[in-house]
């Protein structure tokens, strides 16, 4: 599925592109409003991320315009928080709303969500719950248990674990997981990640030591087996 990101923060773009890319969205960029409104003219997008402050046109005015052509999903990005905003937003059009700053896997969440709605979400974006071995993770509740015993996760354990059981035998690196899990622009250090994976080894592997299910390719990374 091919998802289009208009801000003028070129920064931000690139992050969020890296990291809809590797969840295997094709994705294709723009920076101003008008450029967004000749791409969506030009392309089937399955989602929009639309963000309200763009030059030439704003985001408003470019979601107005793509209605009158086009009824594709547009979240709108935002650094607003007033109500007010939201109303417009929606009443031009936007099908959902998430402010800046915004941590990276609850906007993977709006978008799985709007595709599930819309229809057009494949098979394991749609499916919320998870299957991997014993352990069983719900994306709805946020719920985890291991061989049928709930666990509790703290909110980036649960990240993470989503992010493997969803892309089993796929290699990460402990950079790759600061940007994905705790955000594009977390300057973070390397070993938060090591912690919160052996917290998360101790939860949902009968032996940390010996983790049957998050394993680590020695010099690079992390993995889920698969």
């Amino acid at each position: 599925m091919k998802i289009l990101v208009v801000d003028d923060e070129k920064l931000l773009v690139k992050g969020i592109k890296f990291n809809l890319e590797n969840d295997g969205y094709e994705v294709d960029t723009a920076y101003d409003g008008e450029e967004a409104v000749r791409l969506v003219s030009e392309n089937k997008y399955a989602v929009i991320l639309l963000d309200l402050m763009l030059p030439k046109i704003d985001g408003l005015e470019a979601c107005r315009r793509i209605r009158e052509f086009s009824n594709v999903p547009v979240i709108m990005l935002t650094a607003k928080t007033e109500d007010n905003d939201k109303l417009i937003g929606f009443e031009y059009g936007a099908d959902d709303y998430i402010t800046k700053p915004f941590n990276i896997m609850e906007l993977k969440a709006r978008i799985r969500a709007i595709l599930r709605r819309s229809g057009t979400a494949e098979r394991q974006d749609s499916e919320h719950r998870i299957v991997r071995g014993g352990i069983e993770l719900d994306t709805l509740e946020r719920s985890v248990t291991v061989n049928g015993v709930p666990v509790m996760l703290t909110v980036k354990e649960f990240d993470l674990l989503e992010l493997f059981m969803r892309n089993p035998g796929r290699v990460y690196s402990r950079e790759n997981l600061l940007s994905i899990v705790w955000g594009y622009d977390s300057p973070g250090d390397i070993r938060t990640v090591d912690v919160h994976i052996r917290h998360l080894r101790e939860k949902v592997e009968a032996r940390s030591a010996q983790p049957e299910y998050i394993l680590t390719k020695w010099g690079i990374g992390y993995y889920f087996k698969q």
